[in-house]
C-alpha cells in the first residue's frame, strides 16, 4: 500500500510488541523497591484483622517473625514497624519501655531474620493520650520539649537493633537531634529515614484507625507541625533543612497525590527519596475494585509505578506482599 502520509516520526514503531516495549521501557520496579508498613499487637498468636486496611493486620511479635520470614523469599528486605500501647500518658512515656512492642519486634527479627532490614516509627501519637506527635503544652504542641524524647525514641530502637529509625512527627530540627542522639549513644550505623515533606492529608484515616492515634486533645488537627498540601516549595526547605542536619533518606507523604513532590525532591536531593502510598490511597483502590469499577492488580501496578516513575527509591505500600509476587510472576512469565 502507498503511504500517503510524510510520517518520519511514528513513536508507535517502539510499542508494537511486548519485546518492543521492554526495550524502551523508561522506569522498572521491583520488589527491592518495596518496604511493607507492619502494624503490631500485644499477646502471642495474634492476626488481628485491621477494618480500614482490607487484608492487614496487627501482629503480634511471634507471627511478626513468621509473616517477615515469608516476605523474603518474595523479594521485600526491609520492613517498616508500627507500635502502640494501651499505657497511654500526656508524654508518651511508654514510647520509652525498652521492653516495649517495637523493642521486642526490634529484637525477636534480627535475632531469626537477621539479614531483613528493620525500620522503626518514631512519633509519639500512638502512645499519648491526646493522639498528638509530640508533647502538649498549654493547648499547644510544644516543638522543642518534644525533641528529647523522640531522639530517647530513637536509641532506644537502635540499641534493639533496628537499622533504620524514621522519624514520622514533623517537629522542627528533630532529624539534627535524632542524629547526635544517635551518635552519642554509639550508634553511627544507624540510619534516619526522615519524613522530610509530610503533609497534613485527609487520606491517613484508615492509617489512624489502625493505631487509634487520631488527636483528642490540644489542636483539632495536626496542621501545625504537618505541611499544608498547597505547598511544593516549603517542601523542598524541609528536605535540604533535613538533609543539612543528617538524614540518610528523605520522604514524601502522601505519595501518589503528590507525585509533583516526588518528582522535584528527586531533582534537588542528593539523598535517596522515599515515598508512602498511604492508607487511604490503599484504601480507595480496594473500595473501587470492590465495586467492580477497577481491576485491583493492575491499579495497584500502575499506582506504584507511577510512584517509581516520579522519582521514588524506595516505596511504602501495604501492596507490597502482594505486588512482589506479581511482579516476581511477570518476570517468570517473560
Amino acid at each position: 500500500m502507498e503511504n500517503l502520509y510524510d510520517l518520519p516520526h511514528r513513536p508507535r514503531r517502539l510499542r508494537q510488541s511486548p519485546a518492543h516495549r521492554g526495550l524502551v521501557r523508561e522506569t522498572r520496579l521491583s520488589a527491592e523497591n518495596l518496604i511493607y508498613p507492619m502494624f503490631l499487637c500485644e499477646g502471642q498468636g495474634e492476626k488481628q484483622p485491621i477494618g480500614t486496611l482490607p487484608g492487614q493486620f496487627r501482629w503480634s511479635v511471634d507471627r511478626l517473625v513468621e509473616t517477615c520470614a515469608d516476605l523474603i523469599p518474595l523479594g521485600i528486605r526491609t520492613v517498616n514497624l508500627f507500635g502502640q500501647s494501651t499505657q497511654k500518658d500526656p508524654r508518651g512515656s511508654s514510647a520509652l519501655d525498652p521492653d516495649g512492642l517495637v523493642p521486642r519486634a526490634v529484637r525477636a527479627l534480627k535475632a531469626e531474620l537477621p539479614d531483613l532490614c528493620v525500620q522503626t516509627d518514631v512519633a509519639l501519637d500512638p502512645y499519648t493520650d491526646h493522639g498528638h506527635d509530640g508533647i502538649l503544652v498549654d493547648g499547644r504542641i510544644d516543638n522543642d520539649a518534644s525533641l528529647d524524647i523522640l531522639a530517647r525514641m530513637a536509641v532506644l530502637h537502635g540499641e534493639a537493633g533496628a537499622d533504620w529509625v524514621a522519624p514520622s512527627d514533623m517537629m522542627d530540627g528533630r532529624v539534627g537531634v535524632l542524629r547526635a542522639a544517635l551518635d552519642a549513644a554509639g550508634l553511627t550505623q544507624t540510619c534516619i529515614l526522615a519524613y522530610s515533606a509530610k503533609y497534613a492529608s485527609c487520606f491517613y484515616g484508615p492509617f489512624r484507625g489502625a493505631l487509634d492515634a487520631a488527636p483528642l486533645q490540644g489542636p483539632p488537627d495536626k496542621k501545625t507541625y504537618q505541611m499544608d498540601p498547597a505547598n511544593r516549595m516549603e517542601a523542598l526547605r524541609e528536605v535540604e533543612l533535613d538533609i543539612r542536619e543528617g538524614a540518610d533518606a528523605v520522604m514524601v507523604k502522601p505519595a501518589g497525590m503528590y507525585l509533583d513532590v516526588v518528582l522535584a525532591v528527586k531533582q534537588q536531593s542528593r539523598l535517596p527519596v522515599a515515598a508512602y502510598q498511604v492508607s487511604g490511597e490503599y484504601a480507595m483502590i480496594h473500595a473501587a475494585a470492590e465495586k467492580g469499577w477497577i481491576d485491583l492488580e493492575k491499579a495497584m501496578l500502575e499506582s506504584v509505578l507511577c510512584i517509581r516513575r516520579a522519582g521514588a527509591d524506595m516505596i511504602l505500600t501495604y501492596f507490597a506482599p502482594e505486588l512482589a509476587r506479581t511482579l516476581n510472576e511477570s518476570v517468570s512469565h517473560d
